[in-house]
């Protein structure tokens, strides 16, 4: 398990310093100091040793995401999950890299997750729909949407912030955290109801359970995967 680990640390190093179409099993193995046999020995491809770079940041992050709804129902408030996600976002290279779909690093590895992961990525929108069903449920937010179009809404802001990162260098606030309030503020403006703090925070409590329960699901299907990805 070190082993693999160590491998996998240095896929992921040299996937963000080289880009995925540069980067060879070959010097994969001279830096984690195996031999090239051993990194075959645990992912049949190149492809696959990638895909589960990318998945298990993704997987880190929803650990993430699921330790702040257990500590704090609102959490889960759309604003509120999309602030956690945006400070992810910030300080994991992997993440800012997938979420702007940078084509420098990934190469032709976002292609193939794509087609690799489509079910994985359909799980992932069906949760979301689930989770503002539940949202809804409990009156956190606004009914008056078609909940696939608050989805389409939710995905639409947090990928405008995303690439902001980018395309607005110089010209956002030089402090992350005030990005994120941001985010967080304009999210909450467009698709939450405002029952007051401590109404919102009795209604959070109960729909909590539903909503963790859905991202622990999803975290095993994203973990399989990963698995998936090793050689049987």
């Amino acid at each position: 398990m070190e082993r693999r680990a160590r491998i996998l640390e240095v896929a992921g190093e040299l996937l963000l310093a080289w880009g995925y179409d540069r980067v060879t099993i070959d010097e994969i193995a001279r830096r984690a100091k195996v031999g090239k046999g051993t990194v075959y020995l645990h992912w049949k491809t190149k492809d696959a040793l990638f895909l589960a770079v990318v998945l298990q940041v993704q997987f880190q992050s929803h650990q993430r995401q699921l330790v702040r709804m257990r500590a704090d129902p609102p959490e889960i408030l759309p604003s509120r999950m999309l602030r956690g996600l945006f400070c992810d976002f910030l300080g994991q290279p992997v993440l800012r890299a997938m979420y702007t779909d940078d084509a420098d690093v990934l190469g032709r590895l976002n292609d193939t997750a794509k087609r690799e992961l489509t079910e994985l990525i359909g799980e992932g929108d069906r949760m979301l729909r689930r989770h503002l069903g539940v949202l809804r449920e409990h009156g956190l937010v606004r009914d008056d949407l078609d909940v696939h179009h608050q989805q389409y809404a939710l995905m639409a802001m947090a990928t405008g912030f995303f690439t902001g990162e980018a395309l607005l260098d110089g010209r956002a606030p030089v402090a992350p955290e005030v990005r994120a309030d941001i985010l967080a503020h304009t999210v909450h403006s467009a698709l939450e109801t405002s029952p007051g703090e401590e109404a919102t925070a009795r209604a959070a409590a109960r729909a909590a359970p539903e909503v963790i329960a859905l991202y622990e699901q999803f975290s095993e299907l994203t973990l399989h995967e990963i698995r998936r990805q090793v050689r049987d």
